[in-house]
């Protein structure tokens, strides 16, 4: 075991079904809860806040329901969550129990980022719950939510959770050891990524499907969330929850997996929401004067610099705004709607895209897998 850095930081930790699941079916497995609770309990121990993004709460709804197969339609989901998040969180309960500490649920909503007041009382529960030596164990509030507007996994609340709670490093732990060149179970050459500086199209190709039927995301999931953590200035690890003292080493800076390198700049958690967590409904395309315009002055998108519209949208939908050459650059919040915008192409007094709510995105990174 390595030993921990002296300096304190702030982390947050998500794992997932696979990792806490029966290889057999969906009962939780009580020796995997009690290894991650250690490994939790050392980190703390150190001086360390740990802050824990946990899934399983369906899986483990249908092992208390007796089901063997996953349904598919969102109401069963709801109702196996509601279920399942009873046993979870008594399992968390019992493990932290044992170790001398306790632990408190938070159940996050999309709301819960976007909106300004939300999304100060969830820090301010959180940290609340830090300050009184109380371990966060966070899960979505499936039992609430809307089909339409939610997250749909726990790697993208992990990193927007780390983006809330200003942490140091966000480690997702999974059932592989990191990113790896290639798809282990079809080439056994495959080796892992230690580092990666930027996530992009060629990254994103190496992430395959989940694994598990138990699962919901998977490493495409993973990459997602690294990314959305890096533009908060966040250094990301993926690495296998099984490995020894994988938090501990780690928090200490030890090579455990694949690092995801933070960007210096930390974009505002509206900005993050847009970039990466709601989905584009359209395209608008733009000039070279616009791109360049856009890129060096920091501006707001006009109709005079739009040449084509892409896909049907109403104002206040997410759009990809592209070069001539079809490049996506930016995402934002358009002021019109899509039949609006095609009748006001050229105009110079049509604001299409406030710069408070636009995006621009690296060359060679996407904003949304």
């Amino acid at each position: 075991m390595s030993s921990l850095a002296t300096e304190a930081k702030t982390i947050v930790v998500k794992v997932g079904t696979s990792s806490l699941t029966a290889d057999s079916g969906p009962a939780l497995d009580p020796a995997a809860i009690a290894q991650l609770c250690r490994e939790i309990a050392a980190v703390r121990q150190a001086g360390h806040r740990v802050v824990l993004v946990s899934s399983a709460a369906i899986a483990a709804g249908m092992a208390k329901l007796a089901m063997s197969e996953r349904p598919r339609d969102f109401d069963s989901l709801q109702a196996l969550s509601a279920v399942g998040q009873i046993e979870l969180m008594r399992a968390y309960d019992q493990a932290c129990a044992a170790l001398g500490f306790h632990c408190g649920q938070v159940l996050l909503a999309p709301p819960d980022f976007f909106d300004r007041a939300r999304y100060l009382r969830a820090r301010s529960c959180i940290e609340q719950q830090l300050a009184l030596d109380v371990l966060p164990i966070i899960n979505e509030n499936d039992a609430v939510a809307d089909d339409a507007i939610r997250f749909g996994d726990n790697d993208r609340i992990a990193a927007l959770v780390a983006h809330l709670v200003h942490a140091d490093l966000l480690v997702l732990l999974t059932d592989t050891p990191g990113l790896l060149t290639a798809d282990p179970r079809i080439d056994q050459g495959a080796s892992l990524i230690e580092e990666i500086r930027v996530v992009d199209a060629e990254i994103e190709a190496l992430a395959g499907g989940s694994a598990s039927s138990m699962s919901q995301g998977g490493m495409a999931s993973k990459l997602s969330a690294a990314r959305i953590a890096t533009w908060s200035g966040v250094d990301t690890v993926i690495a296998a929850a099984h490995r020894p003292d994988v938090l501990v080493d780690a928090v200490a800076g030890e090579s455990v997996g694949t690092l995801v390198c933070s960007r210096p700049e930390r974009m505002s958690a509206r900005k993050l929401w847009i970039a990466f967590a709601l989905a584009s409904e359209g395209q608008v395309q733009v000039d070279r004067g616009a791109r360049v315009a856009l890129a060096q002055g920091g501006g707001s998108l006009l109709a005079v610099g739009v040449t084509g519209v892409a896909g049907e949208f109403a104002a206040g939908a997410a759009v990809e705004i592209t070069d001539a050459d079809g490049t996506v650059f930016a995402k934002g919040l358009v002021g019109v709607d899509a039949a609006a915008l095609r009748a006001q192409i050229g105009e110079r007094a049509v604001e299409v895209v406030h710069r408070d709510v636009m995006v621009l995105l690296p060359e060679g990174e996407t904003s949304q897998s």
